[in-house]
């Protein structure tokens, strides 16, 4: 039975997730790229207050130094935390419009068509209200006649876009939803960021 289990990840790791690591991979590389340019703009803006406060502080520059050095710190510390607030605000967004209804239903098609179901166990997919409204008469119907599975699709405030599915009756899940996936993506985009602010 372990075995089998380990077989079922696997194929499901193979055939049916890819889809949903492309366009993971969509959404990382538009999220980082319009993180450099909030970057580049916040950068240009630390450069004229800077400057600024140089010319400023002409008479006493002993004592501004302290005080620029430290202002410094203190706007790269809240810089970091709001461009990792709009990263955050960016990626999740951007999973939310990516995944639609039918995006959504091609996943799931794949998902249960690539897994070797465990007789007897059923296939639980949870997903947004907003979208149980749209799977949940024709799509559900038809894919049960097309895989002979027994499915049950419920909704959960939890979630605003994705999934999570399991296939031995809800004892464990695969983590498919907005807020799994954001998380994902911003942990592969944050050491760059960092990288990149570290060099300004």
């Amino acid at each position: 039975m372990a075995q089998e289990i380990k077989d079922l990840i696997a194929k499901i790791q193979q055939e049916g997730i890819k889809k949903a690591q492309d366009l993971a991979g969509q959404i990382e590389a538009k999220a980082h790229d319009q993180a450099q340019k909030i970057i580049a703009q916040a950068h240009d803006q630390a450069q004229k207050i800077i400057a600024q406060a140089k010319v400023e502080g002409k008479n006493t520059r002993q004592s501004m130094d302290g005080a620029l050095s430290q202002a410094g710190r203190d706007f790269l510390i809240s810089l970091r935390a709001r461009i990792n607030e709009m990263l955050d605000r960016l990626v999740a967004q951007n999973i939310r419009q990516a995944l639609t209804p039918e995006e959504l239903a091609q996943i799931i098609s794949g998902l249960i068509k690539a897994a070797v179901n465990k007789p007897g166990a059923e296939i639980i997919i949870t997903i947004s209200p907003e979208d149980h409204k749209h799977l949940e008469r024709s799509f559900l119907k038809k894919l049960i006649e097309e895989t002979k599975s027994e499915i049950v699709l419920k909704s959960s405030d939890q979630i605003s876009a994705g999934l999570r599915i399991s296939f031995d009756s809800g004892k464990s899940h695969f983590d498919f939803s907005d807020s799994a996936l954001a998380e994902y993506i911003s942990a592969k985009i944050r050491p760059e960021l960092g990288r990149i602010l570290k060099e300004r």
